[in-house]
């Protein structure tokens, strides 16, 4: 354990495929640069090369210049492993890792090979070891990283009927292939740090409240597997929070800034326009139009940062830093009204998803 309390704050999805991305990441960054400790997800390569992916819905490459954008607003370390990050193939994601490093970022969770995407990356604050350890439960298994092919590190959740494991899919069974992978990764990286954090990109897009039926069966078998906190993203929704054996798990961190074209009918890519169109019917919501870079459900503009503070004793405070999305799609920390009413909209959606109650003060703090 390190000498003093440290703070770690969490976001959710980064997509930042627009010009001038510092200008949509300000109004977060207050909180990323106050931490010790800012991790985040990188949702899509950052590269101007590579082939298409196909089986899913593909992101384009978002600017290669964005990822010092990222760094600038206070993030140190990116949980790598989704449903996009191999978009634009192994080109995408050797580009994407080149720029992290110079940018002074660390990742985990993707790589040239399945080994390189499971390992690990630990960071030291105040005399802690922190490490972090990225999976993707929701396919397409095409991105998924191999031997000797680049991906992602993963998670097999099967589906009811034996189909193929993608992120439309019913998914609903944790494997025992799934469980093993957890915990030979986490009792491995236990040797080398003093907290452990699993990213779990995981969940139902665009949909309020509910969580899949795998959900918090892998979440708590991470924790059971030795993991002091779960982070999940991918619903482009925050979801509620619970605690299992006294350790946080947040369900779904939703957007942590995300402003990206791809989402538009408007648009040259046949794939992405009919996606864009066809997921309202799917899931029974009409975005916004002044949302035009976030068109997601209307409740995702109640937005959170998860926050941490480590204690020498064992201690873990948690907590949740409100963030409000105003059009065209830009968060910023909520205040006033807004910052009680996402608490309150985390507090209700934590018990409609079927979680314990929580309850979560004015300064953000969160207790089951």
């Amino acid at each position: 354990m390190g000498d003093g309390a440290i703070s770690i704050v969490l976001a959710g999805d980064l997509v930042l495929d627009e010009p001038d991305a510092p200008y949509w990441l300000a109004g977060i960054a207050p909180a990323l640069q106050a931490a010790d400790l800012a991790v985040g997800h990188l949702e899509v390569p950052h590269s101007a090369r590579g082939t298409e992916l196909e089986g899913d819905v593909p992101a384009p490459g978002a600017p290669p210049e964005n990822v010092a954008a990222i760094a600038d607003a206070g993030f140190h370390l990116l949980s790598l492993a989704g449903n996009h990050i191999a978009d634009c193939g192994a080109e995408g994601i050797a580009d994407t890792l080149a720029l992290m490093k110079v940018a002074g970022l660390e990742g985990a969770g993707a790589g040239l090979s399945l080994a390189e995407a499971r390992r690990p990356v630990v960071a030291q604050r105040g005399g802690w070891k922190i490490g972090l350890l990225s999976y993707n439960c929701v396919g397409p298994e095409n991105a998924w990283a191999g031997d000797a092919r680049a991906g992602c590190a993963y998670l097999r959740i099967e589906t009811a009927d034996g189909s193929a494991i993608a992120p439309a899919a019913a998914l609903e069974r944790v494997t025992a292939e799934a469980i093993a992978m957890l915990q030979a990764d986490i009792a491995a990286l236990r040797t080398r740090a003093d907290f452990v954090m699993v990213a779990l990109h995981k969940g139902i897009v665009h949909t309020p409240a509910r969580l899949a039926p795998y959900e918090r069966a892998i979440s708590h078998a991470a924790i059971d597997a030795g993991a002091d906190v779960v982070i999940g993203h991918h619903a482009h929704i925050v979801r509620g929070i619970e605690f299992h054996r006294g350790r946080p798990i947040f369900h779904g961190l939703g957007n942590g800034c995300v402003v990206t074209s791809a989402l538009s009918p408007a648009q040259d890519h046949p794939a992405r326009r009919e996606w864009a169109e066809r997921r309202k019917v799917l899931f029974g919501f009409e975005p916004d139009p002044a949302y035009s870079l976030a068109p997601f459900h209307p409740e995702a503009v109640n937005a959170m940062l998860g926050r941490l503070v480590l204690h020498p004793d064992g201690r873990i405070e948690v907590g949740i830093v409100p963030v409000d999305v105003l059009a065209p799609g830009r968060p910023v920390l909520a205040e006033g009204e807004r910052k009680e009413a996402v608490a309150r909209y985390i507090e209700q959606i934590t018990l409609a998803a079927g979680l314990p109650a929580i309850t979560i003060a004015a300064d953000g703090t969160v207790a089951a």
